[in-house]
């Protein structure tokens, strides 16, 4: 069954076709080529509601019959839909996993069916019955991040910042943290950044499925704990629904008001932290354009449906446990106050009132 939104895009593609467009859009003349499975983990970040919408138009555009479901980041529940679109017949399944690591019994009952298997975004871990991987270059996000940082850092210091990290069971949060430290962790060893918290390893850091909630009661705790005679200069946060989580727990320690907002990261370029930056709350986020990454894995998917050979431009970085999974890469880019604009209004991501609502 396809979400509320994710069919509301498809209703939109078929009125414009029915107007009588250029024929690219021609819904009614693309064959019927049966369904596509496509999990997505939650409706509780907007960028993945974006994502279902994105990959249904896409789908639909080529004569795909899109069954996009939302597990609301509940594994055994994700599990149970992809279960169902094997069962279905579904000709191929599109997975952006919750637990990387939890779907390797149902990836070997697709297997056996002959329906292929595309990672959308998240990398699926611990299974031979991966055919390809379609992301942006998640290593760099995290340079990005703490690039950022360190650009926000004006002086010699020291420095007082703190780390966050995403859900350990998504294995794009170590990418996302070994990208940051590579560029923070000289800077920690010479003295010029310091965690007072002490908590400087990823299993320290890691936020479990991403939840801003969580990251809020940590950043309270760490203020209480070790800010009490300093402030806190840089937070590294890895996704804009734990940076608001952050700054509302900066807000109600004095934060934004008496003492100085500290340099804060991000990653989705999410409407509701694009709108921080612009009021100059939030220092960054890292834009992943979502629309290029669904038209890759649809165009991935379509070839294998119809004997072509996907196009990748990496076979060495990605290692799920099993072996080497074929992939194609995307570039982030970094967004703040000075390029936002330019970025993400002029590409018709969002539109200027949106930002300014």
């Amino acid at each position: 069954m396809m979400g509320r939104r994710a069919f509301a895009a498809v209703l939109l593609v078929l009125a414009v076709s029915g107007c009588g467009g250029d024929g690219e859009d021609d819904i009614a003349a693309a064959p019927d080529r049966g369904s596509v499975g496509i999990a997505m983990p939650t409706t509780k970040s907007e960028r993945w509601i974006a994502d279902g919408d994105n990959l249904a138009r896409q789908f639909t555009l080529l004569g795909y019959r899109p069954d996009v479901q939302y597990a609301d980041d509940d594994v055994k529940a994700q599990v149970s839909q992809l279960e169902a679109m094997v069962a279905r017949g579904d000709k191929a399944l599109v997975i952006a996993a919750i637990d990387g690591t939890a779907l390797k019994g149902v990836l070997g009952r697709a297997a056996a069916a002959k329906i292929p298997v595309i990672a959308y975004d998240r990398l699926i871990r611990d299974s031979a019955d991966l055919s390809y991987y379609a992301t942006f270059d998640n290593f760099k996000v995290g340079v990005l991040q703490g690039t950022a940082i360190l650009d926000g850092l004006k002086g010699k210091g020291p420095f007082n910042v703190e780390l966050f990290a995403g859900s350990a069971d998504d294995n794009n949060a170590t990418f996302f943290f070994n990208g940051a430290m590579s560029v923070l962790r000289p800077q920690i060893d010479s003295g010029r950044l310091v965690v007072r918290s002490g908590e400087t390893g990823f299993a320290k850091v890691a936020t479990l499925r991403w939840d801003g909630a969580v990251a809020k009661q940590r950043m309270a705790r760490l203020l209480a704990a070790d800010y009490r005679s300093a402030r806190v200069d840089a937070v590294l946060s890895p996704y804009d629904g734990l940076s608001r989580g952050i700054l509302e727990a900066l807000g109600a320690a004095g934060y934004g008001g008496a003492k100085k907002l500290p340099v804060i990261t991000g990653q989705d370029a999410e409407l509701d932290s694009v709108k921080l930056i612009a009021a100059g709350k939030q220092t960054e986020t890292v834009y992943k354009d979502t629309r290029e990454l669904a038209k890759v894995t649809v165009q991935m998917t379509n070839s294998l449906l119809t004997g072509g050979r996907p196009e990748v431009n990496d076979t060495e970085q990605y290692n799920n446990g099993v072996k080497v999974i074929p992939t194609f890469l995307l570039q982030p880019v970094n967004v703040d106050k000075s390029n936002y604009r330019r970025v993400l209004v002029d590409s018709g991501y969002y539109t200027a009132a949106e930002i300014t609502a």
